[in-house]
């Protein structure tokens, strides 16, 4: 997996997001069943530059805590079978699926980890997870799919901390 990061925001946090951000998406594939090496990238903002992005790209002007972005489409989620034939979504250099881009708002991040009253570590692998669930076919439009997607990330989360005990609830 190639994990491409970004950061456009001074980030003071004491725990290695970098790596974090590696374990969470590898985990998100590998608990997904993806049969693919990928690449992903990760922006981490401030609020006034993922309100921003959310205006110009969703029309929603306001600050969001997660925005992502898939580069696939897939019939249901995580049905990478529909990938077989398809040249257009790897990379022509490494072979690796393009799977899409997440953006954080450090800014939410620390916000909504004090609000819930959990670690700023949980927060944010909570969040990349959701998006990699996003960028692998998952939404929560209605009832049905938003009760699947959150399974799907109770189950990641919970793979996650029998490692890294910050990330407990």
């Amino acid at each position: 997996m190639t994990a491409l990061f970004e950061c456009e925001t001074e980030i003071l946090w004491d725990f290695d997001y970098m790596k974090l951000y590696e374990q969470a998406a590898s985990v998100s594939l590998d608990e997904e069943g993806c049969p693919y090496e990928v690449t992903v990238s990760l922006l981490l903002t401030d609020d006034d530059a993922i309100r921003k992005i959310n205006s110009e790209n969703r029309g929603i002007d306001k600050a969001t805590d997660v925005l992502s972005f898939p580069m696939i489409e897939l019939s249901s989620p995580a049905n990478f079978s529909d990938l077989k034939d398809d040249n257009m979504s790897f990379d022509p250099d490494t072979g690796e699926l393009i799977l899409g881009d997440i953006v954080l708002s450090k800014d939410r991040i620390e916000a909504q980890a004090k609000e819930y009253g959990h670690s700023l570590e949980r927060e944010y692998t909570f969040l990349i997870i959701h998006s990699m669930l996003h960028l692998m076919g998952y939404d929560h439009m209605n009832d049905e799919d938003r009760k699947l997607m959150e399974e799907r990330q109770k189950i990641i989360m919970a793979r996650l901390a029998e490692d890294l005990p910050n990330l407990a609830v």
